[in-house]
């Protein structure tokens, strides 16, 4: 795949922290309607990696581009603006307000450009709302407050805030964590959705191996640092040095980045 497919290109990215080297070299792209998942043990620099994207760290050196367009560098409020959202492992709502309420916030997040949130309850809001619910399955508690639902429906809700972005890129953060393995397949089909049908390109971190091999039309596979493998989810699950050092049982102790301790 050339980078002129790419909706996020990530070149030669390299991070360290007190010199250790969190992320070396690192280099790859997501498509549009493709759904890539990021892996490797504890340590491996899948986080640092991710706030390298979104703009919470600065690289020490490489780029990463947004539609060929250079983002490194740029505050996570510049990047979200064009067209990157992430969730996150802990979901992230305003537990005291309703779905509904977290939405029209989100939304109207997006729509400031000045530094000034104003909430808009105009039609086409209204519209959006109510679209970002029943693409997400959330309308049935849409006036229930967040602090009431399960944590697999906050889920649902953190989901929909991050499309209220309308983001050309969604990063995912361990989307399924501390959620029943009932429910892992469910959240995992929206993602799956999104792709095929709108075309997003999604990059994520994950856990669970039977969601990422389950779901998952490629997978990159890093290890201190660097990554170590990378290609269909068949081709990584026999790949050798992958078996070795996160599949199997004699996986070599790697130290926890600084955002994982």
């Amino acid at each position: 795949m050339t980078s002129a497919n790419a909706v996020l290109e990530v070149a030669a990215l390299s991070k360290a922290f007190d010199g250790v080297q969190a992320v070396q070299d690192v280099s790859f792209a997501v498509p549009a309607g493709e759904l890539v998942a990021l892996i490797g043990p504890n340590g491996a620099g899948k986080t640092t990696c991710f706030n390298l994207i979104n703009g919470q760290l600065a690289p020490d050196a490489g780029a990463v581009r947004l539609l060929g367009e250079r983002i490194d560098g740029l505050p996570p409020r510049c990047i979200a603006h064009k067209g990157v959202s992430r969730t996150f492992q802990v979901a992230a709502t305003f537990a005291s307000m309703t779905v509904r309420e977290n939405i029209e916030l989100a939304l109207a997040a997006h729509a400031d450009r000045d530094g000034r949130l104003v909430r808009r309850t105009d039609s086409a809001t209204r519209d959006r709302v109510q679209y970002l619910l029943a693409r997400t399955g959330t309308a049935a508690f849409a006036d229930a407050h967040c602090a009431t639902l399960p944590y697999g429906d906050l889920k649902r809700v953190e989901l929909a805030l991050a499309l209220a972005n309308a983001p050309s890129l969604l990063l995912m953060d361990e989307p399924t964590a501390g959620t029943a393995h009932t429910v892992r397949g469910e959240l995992m089909g929206l993602a799956v959705d999104l792709v095929r049908e709108d075309r997003l390109a999604v990059l994520f971190t994950e856990h669970d191996m039977d969601v990422v091999f389950g779901f998952a039309d490629r997978v990159i596979v890093l290890d201190r640092g660097a990554i170590i493998a990378e290609g269909t989810p068949d081709a990584v699950r026999r790949n050798p040095r992958v078996r070795a050092v996160y599949l199997g049982e004699d996986s070599p102790t790697t130290a926890p980045e600084p955002d994982e301790r």
